[in-house]
């Protein structure tokens, strides 16, 4: 068996030489990385990304991370490219081409496809006169840095660079176009990143659903739409609609006797705890722990104070919402 601190000396090293590599693209990095992102901005269509082996696997995530941060992007194979899926790229289009070296011969259709039709290129190498970037409208030079492999022949260090490179030109484009947590949830609606997203109004019952009642209701009415709406509480509103109260099952148990004398008004809570429609759904859970409750009556502050909708800490979970 291989001896555990030698494995983890190497673990160390490889991320420290890696380090090294992403320290020296941020010191390099200059006008063609804000070039590229002005470039992107202007086209009308989807930045195309393409590269072959390593780069053409860094390419398939930094078009996966492009198209979920608001940049339409695809991931387009050279090989395949040169066997019809050029017709994939339009002069609409931007290319975003990677190749450590910049003369992958694979790559020679898809740079050949943008001139000649006069789609912008941006061409990511570590090689200045390359073909590639010689070829580019936009050049990013990738700074010479060690490979983590010890051999400089495995791509480690080359392909950390341009994944970041990638995230950099990500964020920088989302931060401009003003990118918020709402567009992402509409690109990841999904899992649990669209779990964590999801709004109050999103999973809230409303309408007929929701258990209301006005304050001089009886109780022995108000138990029957508590019974009838399933949500084992009920709403009290004033006679202008405002939510005024709520009848749980504890207050139900502090007005046993002589329960079906009163009145909603006279056995409710006052003032009970609401949310905002437009709160993330995980901001309901967190209040319903807290208060050891089940269920948040939901109010639009624009709303002069009417309940919009009750939340169930059970739609919550099922929602993937914990």
């Amino acid at each position: 068996m291989p001896d555990r601190a030698t494995l983890i000396d190497t673990a160390r090293r490889v991320i420290a030489i890696e380090a090294r590599g992403l320290a020296a693209l941020s010191e390099t990095l200059g006008p063609s990385f804000a070039e590229a992102v002005e470039v992107i901005l202007k086209a009308k269509g989807r930045v195309i990304v393409s590269g072959m082996g390593k780069s053409g696997h860094v390419g398939r995530k930094i078009a996966a991370t492009l198209a979920s941060t608001g940049t339409p992007a695809q991931f387009v194979h050279p090989a395949e490219a040169s066997h019809g899926d050029l017709g994939m790229v339009t002069e609409a289009d931007v290319a975003l081409v990677l190749s450590n070296s910049g003369e992958t011969p694979e790559l020679s259709d898809i740079v050949a496809h943008t001139r000649r039709f006069a789609i912008p290129l941006i061409g990511v190498a570590s090689q200045a006169e390359s073909t590639l970037l010689r070829q580019s409208d936009v050049a990013i030079l990738l700074p010479q840095a060690e490979e983590a492999c010890g051999t400089g022949i495995v791509p480690t260090t080359s392909t950390t660079m341009t994944l970041a490179l990638g995230d950099a030109l990500a964020v920088a484009l989302m931060e401009h176009r003003h990118f918020t947590p709402d567009h992402f949830r509409t690109f990841h609606p999904g899992g649990k990143l669209g779990a964590k997203l999801l709004k109050v109004a999103d999973l809230m019952h409303g309408g007929e659903a929701l258990p209301l009642v006005v304050e001089g209701t009886p109780m022995g009415e108000a138990l029957v739409e508590m019974s009838r709406k399933g949500f084992g509480v009920v709403g009290v509103t004033d006679p202008a609609g405002r939510l005024v109260g709520i009848v749980t099952d504890g207050d139900l148990r502090r007005h046993l006797a002589g329960l079906l004398d009163r009145t909603a008004g006279e056995v409710m809570t006052k003032g009970p705890r609401t949310i905002a429609p437009d709160q993330v759904a995980e901001s309901a859970v967190a209040i319903m722990r807290d208060r050891k409750i089940t269920c948040l009556f939901v109010v639009d502050p624009a709303g002069d104070g009417r309940a919009a909708g009750i939340l169930n800490i059970h739609d919550c979970l099922r929602a993937g919402v914990v």
